[in-house]
């Protein structure tokens, strides 16, 4: 990655946005999104800084190619909170459509690596077959 924040393979990296709710959920959609930063599939930032209108948050979501944000249940309010920041045309992973349900996901690495995989498809796909971030 260069120092501007692009990929040294050409395009601006993907950023991922996740619930990190006190449910079952949202601990796991959290721990995916930082799963995926760790493993380079994506730039984690900050839903908060998002919410609290943050210009630099703001204008980091809009400028990413893509844009995940990650719900941990159906109120989906990092999405809420996108839309409400004026943030359109971003990917959206809600985990009750990947069959996990509030108060009876199993919190394990098993159940965060499934959302990570589905996760990284879905930036794969968005950016042409990549991974959403420059290949290791």
């Amino acid at each position: 990655m260069s120092a501007t924040g692009e990929c040294a393979c050409g395009g601006a990296e993907a950023v991922i946005l996740a619930c990190s709710g006190a449910a079952d959920v949202g601990e796991v959609a959290d721990r995916a999104a930082r799963l995926l930063s760790r493993e380079r599939g994506g730039n984690m930032s900050c839903l908060a800084g998002v919410g609290a209108r943050l210009d630099g948050m703001i204008s980091g979501a809009k400028e990413a190619a893509p844009l995940l944000v990650i719900d941990g249940c159906p109120t989906a309010c990092g999405r809420k909170v996108v839309e409400a920041a004026g943030i359109t045309g971003f990917l959206h992973l809600q985990l009750k459509e990947i069959g996990l349900r509030k108060g009876s996901t199993p919190r394990t690495d098993e159940t965060v690596r499934a959302v990570a995989d589905k996760a990284r498809e879905m930036l794969g796909a968005a950016s042409g077959g990549g991974a959403g971030r420059c290949a290791l």
